[in-house]
């Protein structure tokens, strides 16, 4: 029955099942929770990278079954040139899945994730100064579509586990906070930064960048790595305006440099024993926007 569902690709051994549709995966999945199969959960956009096949081990190590999603979200977009150019590279990203040994890939169209009979709602959730700080700050909505299609997809696929990384920091506390105001029954596990060679995080977005603007792009790592250094001398304020100019004389355009408290994301502007400290940083290399972070004060 279950072929009869799915396309079933197969390598070598090893079996994948894609869906387009979410009853067929539903149907799929209900024989998993029939045997008290834990579900683990990785949400993309596609244009994979080693970043995300590492949130993909870390639910092979956690659950029983492991679902991929692939889904470009247009309601998270707040520039139609950045939905236009985000990189799309499915025939690659399902090769890549398939060799990391992904159980099911789920790649639906818009209209199955935002039907046209009925609107998907925006989550009723009061976000407070998580939506008004940083990216919400720079990109009003943003953070409304990424809830609208985690909490949609999260119906659909309705895991035990839920994988995101936490490169996208603020997104990652954002969704936690949604998880405990709605009382979903779903545990949410951040997974570390994985980072090029020189530093750079990796990101979907890397593969637009000129040689040149790669280059620069590493101010961005650098200069969170050296921030650490300058907090046992500067305060939150002054590490902020040392950091924007180290990344202008980079050639870079930033966006902003924020300290905050890395539980959760209050800006500070002292450093106080037991208080974990996060520096959150977007920057544009050319026409490319990059977000990174580091925890820079251990508290």
């Amino acid at each position: 029955m279950a072929a009869l569902l799915a396309v079933p690709l197969i390598f070598e051994l090893y079996l994948m099942y894609l869906f387009k549709k979410s009853a067929d995966l539903q149907a799929f999945l209900a024989d998993y929770r029939s045997r008290n199969r834990q579900i683990g959960f990785v949400p993309t956009m596609g244009a994979l990278h080693k970043g995300h096949l590492s949130l993909l081990h870390a639910s092979q190590d956690t659950a029983h079954v492991t679902v991929c999603s692939i889904f470009v979200n247009p309601t998270q977009f707040n520039e139609s040139a950045d939905l236009q150019h985000y990189p799309r590279t499915p025939g690659r990203d399902i090769d890549l899945l398939h060799n990391a040994g992904c159980d099911i890939l789920f790649m639906p169209e818009v209209e199955e994730v935002y039907p046209a009979e009925y609107e998907v709602p925006v989550p009723d959730v009061a976000l407070g100064h998580l939506a008004e700080v940083m990216e919400g700050e720079h990109r009003p909505g943003h953070f409304e579509g990424v809830m609208q299609v985690v909490l949609r997809l999260l119906s659909l696929v309705q895991p035990d586990f839920l994988f995101m990384g936490q490169k996208d920091y603020q997104q990652l506390t954002i969704i936690r906070e949604m998880i405990r105001q709605l009382s979903l029954e779903v545990e949410l596990v951040g997974c570390p930064t994985l980072r090029e060679p020189d530093g750079l995080a990796m990101s979907s977005r890397n593969v637009r960048l000129s040689p040149e603007d790669r280059s620069r792009a590493l101010a961005i790592s650098q200069t969170l790595a050296e921030a650490g250094s300058w907090a046992a001398a500067l305060s939150p304020g002054e590490i902020q305006e040392k950091a924007l100019t180290a990344l202008r004389e980079a050639g870079l355009v930033p966006e902003y440099f924020k300290l905050a408290d890395a539980e959760n994301l209050q800006l500070v502007d002292t450093f106080e024993a037991g208080r974990e400290v996060i520096a959150c940083v977007a920057a544009r290399a050319g026409d490319v926007r990059l977000i990174d972070n580091r925890v820079i004060y251990p508290g």
